[in-house]
């Protein structure tokens, strides 16, 4: 599955796995709350790229078509895919505002601070072009990357040990804990809190949706799949922040 120059270091198993998350997951989770006091977001990207490239750099080309880099199988299960990533982002919302309304425990709210948007109060076009340009990132950069890493490389070393529905209770739960630094642990009143209650919400939710992805990406057989459905979930998500959360 690695590529020769590799296999002489590494195993591709679940240690490989667990270095590569702590690898590329915590500078991540550094830096989102570091930006989180900033408002500067523009190093994630850094990681996001590292997380694309990932597969090319340490996988031979049996080990990228290993972790779903191929065709579907199933094309119409990419619009399932789509519907079932826009879908749970609903729910997600919907139990954020049954608990919290649009309080700052709230997590989508939470998160829409970090947009130059936030507070300003905008034209129907303006509102639209904001939601473009957030939108046109949040469906390429976070759902390539990450999918790539949590449920193509990572998930891929962990199921040569556990089998794939173990796998994906590991990588769903490294990406779940991941997202504690986009909300739970929040920096507020320029002090730092950690909002446990909502946090615990947060992680299960997005524990939840992992395991979505995974399921998409089952039934396309590709990658695309979990890419297809995170998009949606990033869109839809856009969506609700620019023209609920911002009125």
């Amino acid at each position: 599955m690695l590529r020769p120059i590799w296999q002489n270091i590494f195993k591709f198993n679940w240690v490989f796995g667990l270095v590569l998350v702590l690898l590329l997951g915590i500078p991540r989770f550094i830096i989102v709350l570091h930006s989180n006091v900033t408002g500067n977001y523009s190093r994630i990207a850094i990681i996001f790229f590292c997380m694309w490239l990932s597969p090319v750099i340490f996988l031979s080309k049996k080990g990228r078509k290993y972790i779903g880099i191929k065709k579907p199988a199933n094309y119409y299960w990419l619009l399932y895919s789509f519907i079932s990533g826009a879908a749970v982002c609903i729910v997600v919302y919907a139990v954020g505002v049954l608990l919290y309304k649009h309080t700052i425990s709230h997590w989508f709210v939470y998160i829409s601070r970090s947009y130059s948007a936030s507070g300003i109060s905008l034209s129907s076009s303006q509102k639209f072009t904001y939601f473009l340009i957030y939108s046109i990132t949040g469906i390429t950069f976070s759902p390539i990357g990450e999918e790539l890493f949590y449920r193509g490389i990572v998930h891929g070393s962990f199921a040569m040990d556990f089998g794939e529905n173990k796998a994906s209770i590991l990588d769903s739960l490294a990406f779940a804990l991941t997202h504690l630094a986009h909300f739970g642990i929040v920096f507020i009143a320029g002090s730092w809190q950690f909002l446990f209650i909502p946090a615990v919400i947060w992680v299960i939710s997005m524990f939840i949706t992992s395991r979505i992805f995974f399921i998409c990406k089952e039934k396309t057989g590709s990658i695309l799949g979990a890419i297809v459905s995170h998009a949606a979930f990033n869109l839809t998500m856009m969506y609700l922040i620019f023209y609920q959360i911002f009125k």
